[in-house]
Order: structure tokens, then sequence, then C-alpha cells
């Protein structure tokens, strides 16, 4: 089972995800220091929480498009 997670933390993804589609990717690292940059947060826990969740929301969905983790979509047609 997984952690819960707060009402605040999926609607701010949510936008965020919304507004900057291109911009997140499938690593935790990055995702971190892009979240950092667009918000200013007193808390470092949420703004690991929201790009955890954003990690998470852009693994699933390259999964179900069947790319892996850290490819693009250019280096699987050739």
């Amino acid at each position: 089972m997984g952690r819960v997670r707060s009402a605040l933390v999926k609607r701010i993804t949510r936008k965020l995800l919304e507004s900057y589609p291109d911009v997140f990717t499938g690593s935790f690292e990055h995702n971190k220091k892009i979240v950092g940059e667009l918000i200013e947060f007193k808390s470092k826990k949420l703004r690991n929480q929201i790009a955890g969740y954003i990690t998470h929301i852009v693994n699933a969905s390259l999964k179900r498009r069947g790319l892996v983790r850290g490819e693009s979509e250019e280096s699987l047609q050739g």
C-alpha cells in the first residue's frame, strides 16, 4: 500500500502539470529543482512531496505510452 497524498499536494501538482506540461521529466531530482524555481516554498517537505507526485504521474504516463523511464520519444523512433 502506498502513502496518502493530501489534497493540497494533488491540487498544486495538477496546476503545475497543466501550466508547464513539457518541463517535467521522470527524474525526481530534476522535478525537485523545477518545482523549487516555479513556486516559493518555506517547506522542503512540501516541495519534495509535490516533486515526487509529479515524478510518479510522469513515469506512469510514460509507462502507459510504452516508453522506458529516461528515454524520449525521439530516441525510440530511431
